[in-house]
């Protein structure tokens, strides 16, 4: 395989790892907010694990970003 060829599909499969990182964000917010619904009273006790989990699924994506950005530039 050429090695040129090779970079530019692993820049493809880590921006597949973007797109997926935003699901999982949507994820994260669409079960907190079905949560929030159906018992109030606690979804100001969850908020803190809301923030984590995003931070941690977004902090994935900026990763996917990066190792996309090094195949296509740096290598």
């Amino acid at each position: 395989m050429d090695p040129i060829a090779a970079k530019y599909i692993g820049a493809g499969i880590a921006c597949i790892g973007m797109g997926l990182a935003g699901a999982g964000v949507a994820n994260i917010f669409g079960n907190y907010l079905a949560a929030a619904i159906r018992n109030p009273s606690a979804a100001q006790g969850q908020f803190g694990n809301l923030i984590f989990g995003f931070a941690v699924t977004e902090a994935l994506g900026i990763f996917s970003l990066l190792i996309a950005l090094l195949l296509l530039f740096a290598v």
